[in-house]
């Protein structure tokens, strides 16, 4: 399909339009299991499995997700970069993760290391990935970043330290929730996948909310979900027959 423009293909799929984007869209942004979403679904008076919705989640979430991110403004020229450590089936791994200034999820990527290798290749991917250099990057005071920084982008400017980077930070906080829903991940593929998923769809649905009167709220609400609805494909929720 053309990202941004064409929704997916439905065909072969029996269920509704409505329903494949919808159970996507619980998956993706509350805290949910399959089991869950599939009893959610059942109340609703549409029985589909939860291995059904497995299989929606891994073929229409991320094409959902980029048609998403398409769809977003530039990002900003101030990057802030961050790693947190995750446990993947009983293994210490690292999730690196760039934000611009706005808060926007420019990537994630998750790796074994946090040496200067891992930071060359995280800053070689988001070059890569967004087609443009910052003007300012801003991370903690791993040195890894300094020395990749050197490297890759040395005319941008670098600010290293621990205070400046909370935006960064508190982008994890949406993954550490899912990740304890889920009880961890079990592979490292399988975490990847699902975080680009979910780093493309969920923020789409987490406006600043401080910043907007209730009123303000609601209607940047409802313009999101007519934006989901026409990279999706879809017209409204499944309601009980």
């Amino acid at each position: 399909m053309s990202v941004g423009s064409t929704p997916p293909s439905y065909k072969g799929h029996r269920y509704p339009v409505e329903v494949i984007p919808h159970c996507v869209w619980l998956y993706f942004r509350f805290p949910l299991s399959f089991r869950e979403v599939e009893e959610l679904m059942l109340q609703r008076g549409v029985i589909v499995s939860y291995e059904t919705i497995r299989r929606w989640c891994l073929k229409f979430g991320q094409p959902y997700a980029n048609a998403l991110r398409s769809r977003r403004p530039c990002p900003g020229d101030k990057w802030h970069l961050d790693e947190v450590f995750i446990t993947i089936n009983g293994e210490q791994k690292y999730l690196w993760r760039a934000v611009d200034q706005d808060g926007n999820v420019l990537d994630i990527l998750v790796q074994n290391r946090r040496n200067k290798a891992a930071a060359r290749r995280f800053f070689r991917r988001l070059l890569k990935g967004i087609g443009a250099v910052p003007r300012v990057i801003v991370t903690d005071r791993l040195r890894s970043y300094g020395a990749a920084h050197r490297e890759v982008m040395p005319s941008v400017e670098h600010r290293s330290h621990k205070g400046l980077n909370n935006r960064a930070e508190i982008s994890h906080q949406p993954t550490r929730q899912r990740e304890r829903a889920m009880k961890g991940f079990r592979s490292v593929g399988g975490a990847q996948r699902f975080l680009s998923v979910f780093s493309g769809i969920s923020p789409h649905f987490r406006p600043r909310r401080h910043r907007r009167t209730a009123p303000d709220h609601r209607t940047e609400m409802t313009v999101r979900f007519v934006i989901w609805d026409q990279i999706t494909g879809a017209t409204a929720p499944p309601t009980a027959a």
